[in-house]
């Protein structure tokens, strides 16, 4: 699956996720590349935080830069029980994770 904005594109916005993320303390941050093995999405930004106001805030602090950049979110999950904020963007989709539920998945 290749972004509207060609693969520079996207990895600028992938770049962007990331510091977004961090500016926000976030934890243990990766990035997956699914090409070969996915046709869902591209790429995979999974990051986690303390509690449900810093998981929230991350996710908050992602989709305002995207936003700022021209890039809006396909879709939303999980904002409110912040356990696990799904930020579908087509071609990555950003996973923010508790810690709890992060080492539970084993991510």
């Amino acid at each position: 699956m290749s972004g509207t904005t060609g693969d520079a594109g996207l990895d600028e916005r992938i770049l962007l996720a990331l510091q977004a993320a961090a500016e926000k303390k976030a934890l243990d941050l990766v990035v997956l590349d699914l090409r070969p093995v996915a046709s869902f999405t591209d790429f995979f930004v999974i990051t986690s935080g303390t509690n449900r106001r810093q998981v929230q805030a991350i996710s908050d602090g992602v989709v305002e830069q995207l936003k700022k950049n021209g890039t809006r979110a396909a879709r939303v999950e999980g904002y409110q029980t912040a356990e696990w904020i799904l930020v579908d963007y087509g071609d990555f989709i950003l996973h923010v994770f508790d810690e709890k539920a992060r080492r539970f998945y084993d991510l």
